[in-house]
């Protein structure tokens, strides 16, 4: 399922690959589902606490967070557009 033509452009649907596969478990990815995990916040409220671009340099370096049930994440840069492309349509 590889293309030879580099994708440019950020794809939503990549990015919603990614939160079903490293997220989904704690967190609420979509417009309406409670959390799995009570303290890990919906995806669709994150722009409510910043601008979701914010979250570029910690993807790239390893997000970290305060509470211990989440496990450190490092994307790549195609990766981290399309995470991001994802966010914003649950805005």
């Amino acid at each position: 399922m590889s293309s030879s033509m580099p994708c440019m452009a950020s794809s939503a649907d990549q990015g919603k690959r990614l939160a079903l596969t490293y997220c989904a478990r704690c967190h609420a990815i979509d417009k309406v589902s409670q959390s799995p995990l009570k303290i890990a916040p919906p995806f669709r409220t994150l722009h409510e606490r910043y601008p979701v671009e914010t979250l570029e340099e910690a993807l790239a370096e390893g997000i970290v967070t305060g509470h211990p049930a989440m496990p450190e994440f490092r994307f790549e840069g195609d990766q981290i557009g399309d995470f991001i492309a994802f966010l914003k349509t649950l805005e």
